[in-house]
């Protein structure tokens, strides 16, 4: 099955290089490239079969997480990798609250990007390690006064536990269903529910929400 990619960079050097990058893998499609955030939305509305897009952060009239946001309202379905020059990146914490699912530095080689990209489509989230690390720091922020009278809202069943614990390791939807002896389509629906109930968008701030919340 090919994946049917879309890249929005405003540099048109870096958009050539991504489709070279992509171009020695036969699973991979880019149907279009976009500018700016504005110029993609425009785009996705006469063409939102897409899988997945590759967006860069720093663009004129809508960066990329403006876009990501957007996207994320109006095409949940479709993953997106952001692309950052720096791995010191203070835009990393804020891509991730609008909603990306992976956060890779754009100097990255071609299998590295092929694989992030498959593991993004099968539910992971494919960071580049140094802004895995980066993450992490920004995530291990105090506890605040909402986050304790949160505590008393969150009900989890032991199920949806044992399923965050798995996820918090970084397991693939396939490796929890694996563990648990459960179908990776019940992994799918305990996760749609700890999602519900965390009121959270994406792996990454589930986890952290859970950790902070002392569910996990």
């Amino acid at each position: 099955m090919t994946t049917k990619i879309a890249i929005v960079d405003d540099n048109s050097f870096l958009t050539k290089a991504l489709k070279e990058k992509l171009s020695f893998f036969k699973d991979l499609q880019v149907k279009f490239t976009a500018m700016n955030g504005y110029e993609l939305l425009k785009q996705l509305e006469s063409n939102h079969n897409l899988d997945l897009i590759l967006m860069d952060i720093e663009m004129p009239k809508m960066n990329g997480i403006e876009a990501t946001e957007k996207v994320k309202q109006k095409y949940p379905h479709i993953k997106i990798i952001m692309l950052t020059v720096f791995d010191n990146d203070e835009n990393i914490f804020n891509a991730i609250k609008a909603g990306a699912d992976g956060y890779l530095l754009k100097e990255i080689n071609a299998a590295d990007l092929h694989s992030g990209i498959l593991e993004t489509l099968n539910g992971g989230a494919a960071m580049n390690p140094s802004i895995a690390l980066k993450t992490l720091k920004l995530l291990r922020n105090p506890i605040s006064i909402r986050d304790k009278q949160e505590k008393e809202n969150i009900k989890l069943t032991e199920r949806e536990v044992d399923v965050l614990e798995q996820l918090s390791k970084g397991l693939s939807y396939n490796a929890i269903a694996e563990n648990l002896i459960l179908s990776t389509g019940t992994i799918r629906k305990h996760i749609e529910n700890i999602y519900r109930k965390l009121q959270v968008h994406n792996k990454l701030e589930a986890v952290d929400k859970a950790k902070r919340n002392n569910l996990i």
